[in-house]
């Protein structure tokens, strides 16, 4: 199949719909003061590093005053910055730093629930005038012994029951996360309307745009009903136990994004010195749904990038070439036209690249990433084939699901391994930080596997990175049509071809084994190919001519060619 990057009615590609987003992780990116835990002045000290890889913008997971029982996705304040990270100073150094770098700054916005020790959340509990359905109360439900019990069988996220009872109150509040996320009630005009004010706060402070947490479950069904038995596990307090039709992806949840995306086109329009303001959302929902975001069906648009998580949630180490394409396929099919594709290869809730593919297919997953078009999203240690901790032991173990389900079944959910320190160099703690102790320890790896020691190598993980951002600053990668198929059950190749240029051809072995494929018929000419990129243990260099009719790949292998 085919598909436009750039919109018939566009006469330009805007800076956000062909960028790479790089995802860092605060707290564990860089430390500057030595206790442990990275920080905004860490971060605005390794700008440059961005800069000198070729990123152009980058997202910040939370950075906002919180308990961090969830690590920043409980905010106790909205305009203030988690003194552990740093000032407000701090933020706006950052901020011009990164201007003068060229790089746009998206804020982590966590809009479905708040920390309960904001402030509002203590003048509800206190039915404060004002502030009284700020958040979801609701009265017990009383059952045949006497005895007080949740209004309904809604369970959290993060397991157990999505009600807490309030003593103060009287009353249970609802949250989808942990109980100390009470979630906000958006039914309630003036919480909408505070929530528009942080918006424009930072907006203010120069921000480029947010990316939205959880957004699908930003809306409940006021009549409370049970939600239906999935049929998935007998367990009454996981949240697999039922279906949840009455607390995501409500319609209200789209009415909400395309009320922000106004918002942020009004700011924009207001503003037109500096770039478009945008919208990222994450919601693990359906393809009908997603597409709906982009743009309804009666052409109201909301975000610009809904999330696409299907190279998480749809393939893994397991899967054939056959799945990646039609995972491709499917999103270029359902994303409304004149609209960006995006495509997210791991975050800080997800095992990364090298732990669910297999450390030999980072160069090819990247390669898949980088070439697709649209927007590629990467986690911070991606670029070098960072792997999970996933040994860490209990006592190091701080993640919230990862807690409640025991020392037994920990390492099954825990989200630590993935957000374990930046691995710079091969000193004390990976050079992240010089404390005795950081807040998660680094992964044993790191004497190995670190930048310092990628960068001074012939070849390593992050000059393909560098490389394929390199790659994408060319017409053809930013305008090019698209066609994508597979030539045998384990190898897939896709075109990019633009008036003018030479194409560039993607081709990507999935298998453990070696594989030896004809190209003739997906290139239908007889020309030859040119290694563009190749990964580091490729025995292809750059430049180098290679047959379509033959073309041996060693298992993992991914190759970046040009067809001349």
């Amino acid at each position: 199949m085919s598909s436009l990057v750039k919109s018939d009615a566009e006469d330009f590609i805007d800076w956000w719909q062909h960028t790479v987003f790089y995802q860092i992780y605060p707290r564990s990116f860089k430390d500057s003061n030595g206790d442990g835990i990275g920080d905004l002045p860490g971060i605005t000290s390794k700008l440059q590093y961005l800069a000198e890889t070729g990123i152009t913008a980058t997202w910040l997971s939370p950075i906002f005053q919180s308990p961090m029982v969830d690590f920043g996705y409980d905010i106790s304040d909205y305009r203030q910055i988690q003194p552990e990270y740093g000032t407000m100073e701090h933020f706006e150094q950052l901020i011009d730093k990164a201007y003068e770098l060229g790089i746009k700054v998206i804020l982590d916005f966590v809009p479905n629930h708040s920390s309960d020790e904001h402030e509002w959340f203590k003048k509800s509990a206190a039915r404060e005038p004002g502030y009284e359905d700020y958040y979801v109360w609701v009265d017990p439900k009383i059952d045949e012994n006497g005895d007080r019990q949740p209004p309904n069988n809604w369970q959290s996220v993060f397991y157990g029951s999505a009600w807490e009872w309030h003593e103060g109150r009287q009353q249970y509040y609802l949250h989808q996360f942990t109980k100390e996320q009470p979630d906000l009630n958006y039914r309630n005009p003036a919480v909408v309307q505070a929530m528009d004010d942080v918006i424009l706060f930072w907006l203010n402070k120069g921000v480029a745009g947010f990316r939205i947490d959880a957004v699908n479950h930003m809306f409940e069904k006021e009549s409370l009903e049970d939600e239906p038995l999935s049929g998935k596990t007998n367990d009454p307090l996981s949240y697999d136990y039922t279906t949840h039709i009455y607390t995501k992806d409500l319609p209200e949840v789209l009415e909400m994004v395309q009320h922000w995306r106004q918002l942020l086109d009004d700011f924009s329009s207001k503003h037109p010195e500096g770039p478009t303001r945008i919208m990222m959302t994450e919601a693990y929902a359906g393809l009908t749904t997603l597409a709906d975001y982009y743009e309804d069906r009666n052409g109201v648009r909301g975000s610009q990038l809904p999330f696409n998580f299907h190279f998480i949630t749809d393939v893994n180490g397991d899967s054939d070439a056959r799945d990646f394409v039609y995972n491709v396929e499917k999103w270029l099919i359902y994303m409304p036209r004149g609209h960006a594709a995006n495509w997210v290869m791991g975050n800080h809730d997800n095992p990364r690249v090298a732990s669910r593919f297999g450390p030999s297919a980072v160069d090819a997953m990247n390669m898949l990433l980088m070439t697709l078009p649209g927007v590629a999203v990467t986690y911070n240690g991606e670029e070098l084939g960072m792997e999970d901790y996933r040994d860490m032991p209990w006592e190091d173990t701080v993640d919230p699901p990862a807690r409640n389900v025991g020392e037994q079944l920990f390492r099954n959910v825990s989200r630590d391994p993935e957000r374990t320190p930046f691995q710079w160099n091969n000193a004390s703690h990976a050079g992240f930080s010089e404390a005795s102790k950081t807040w998660l320890p680094v992964h044993p790896n790191y004497p190995e596997l670190n930048l310092e020691a990628q960068k001074a190598a012939p070849k390593s993980h992050y000059k393909v990175y560098k490389a394929l951002i390199e790659l994408r600053k060319s017409a053809i990668m930013r305008l090019g049509r698209f066609t994508i198929e597979p030539i045998s059950r384990w190898v897939f190749a896709f075109k990019r071809s633009f008036a003018n240029f030479d194409s560039i051809i993607t081709v990507i072995n999935v298998s453990d084994k070696e594989q030896l494929v004809n190209l003739s018929e997906f290139l239908n000419q007889p020309k030859k190919l040119v290694v563009e990129v190749a990964g580091v243990e490729s025995a292809y260099q750059p430049g180098q001519f290679l047959a379509a009719i033959a073309l041996s790949l060693a298992p993992h292998e991914g190759l970046v060619c040009r067809l001349v």
